[in-house]
């Protein structure tokens, strides 16, 4: 179990309020589809992915990127058991969908980058920084729980 300090929680909660799943979301998953382009093989029915303008511009990217970034919200409203509130999912994408769990690092840190460029030096600072990679890292290691 991960201890969370009130300031922890505090960061992540106030980050939170801040993001904007369907700007974020579309940003992240399609700078991990850009950058890693291996990981484009478990979206093969996303149609047009052949190059960053068409990753940019596809609609299903930005639906899903959507999708992924609310989900986090289980593991904010749960972050004292984020290993049962993502459980269902880890089961998902370990024996249906069968997602390399190393791509929830790299989707993790695109997400990072893009709140990093979005918020800048002034409100994304080392410490909020860190407390959002404590949170991702939960959430990853939740995520992969079904692949141990």
């Amino acid at each position: 179990m991960v201890h969370w300090t009130d300031a922890e929680r505090h960061i992540i909660a106030d980050l939170w309020g801040k993001i904007s799943p369907d700007e974020i979301g579309q940003q992240a998953l399609s700078r991990l589809l850009i950058v890693y382009p291996w990981t484009q093989r478990y979206f093969a029915s996303f149609g047009n992915l052949s190059n960053a303008a068409a990753i940019l511009g596809n609609p299903k990217v930005a639906a899903h990127g959507k999708v992924v970034v609310a989900g986090l919200a289980k593991g904010i409203d749960n972050l004292d058991n984020v290993n049962s509130a993502y459980a269902h999912l880890s089961a998902l994408h370990s024996d249906k969908l069968h997602v390399d769990p190393s791509n929830f690092t790299l989707l993790g840190d695109c997400l990072t980058i893009s709140l990093a460029a979005k918020f800048g030096p002034s409100y994304f600072t080392p410490e909020v920084h860190e407390t959002w990679q404590k949170f991702l890292n939960v959430v990853v290691s939740a995520l992969s729980k079904q692949y141990h």
